[in-house]
């Protein structure tokens, strides 16, 4: 008897094994460039596509070369604030807003300083360095580049579903304001729009 009770839990624990095995994950690594829409809401693709586009309207607008006109040359100096999310879906605005500030450097015309939180980090190390670094190495405090302008932006969703048949409307506007006189210089944006089919039947 002993050994039959045995046999059927060593039969039971390969079964749990066996099942286990079959339904195991495949993970499979892509580029991270590669656009996958797997559920049609926003994702990474969305968020670069977008960023790259409304920062090449910014920086083709009139207010680049007024500025440069008043400060000879200079490059304006930006820092990307708030981005707040009004859509009904968890969209990462961080991830959204590096989008923004890489699209800026690279195209190298403004200068994009550190966010607040970022700022506070920086003047941490800075004491810290006051303390601890060597006269030659430390960093000085007050040579921060105070911000020309800020930007900062929303992101709104209207969607529209019939049936097996989804439409999703993405608006993005971004408003770039002068700091020390609160004018607004530029007011820009992007619409993005989804189609989204669904199978009606599954094999």
């Amino acid at each position: 008897m002993r050994t039959l009770r045995l046999l059927l839990v060593s039969i039971l624990a390969l079964g749990l094994i066996a099942l286990a095995g079959c339904s195991g994950k495949k993970v499979t690594r892509i580029d991270t460039d590669t656009t996958i829409d797997l559920s049609g809401k926003w994702n990474d693709a969305d968020s670069r596509m977008v960023s790259e586009e409304v920062i090449e309207d910014m920086l083709k607008a009139p207010w680049v070369v007024r500025f440069s006109a008043r400060n000879e040359q200079a490059r304006p100096t930006v820092i990307v604030g708030l981005m707040r999310n009004r859509s009904d879906e968890h969209i990462v605005t961080e991830t959204f807003t590096k989008d923004i500030e890489r699209a800026c450097i690279n195209q190298g015309t403004v200068r994009i300083v550190a966010s607040s939180e970022e700022r506070a980090d920086l003047r941490d190390e800075r004491s810290d360095q006051a303390d601890f670094s060597s006269a030659a190495t430390v960093k000085k405090f007050g040579l921060e580049y105070g911000a020309d302008y800020m930007l900062m932006g929303t992101i709104n969703k209207i969607s529209d579903r019939e049936d097996d048949e989804e439409i999703i409307f993405y608006q993005v506007d971004l408003e770039l304001t002068d700091i020390e006189t609160n004018e607004k210089v530029w007011i820009g944006g992007k619409k993005h729009k989804k189609y989204i089919g669904r199978d009606k039947y599954k094999s």
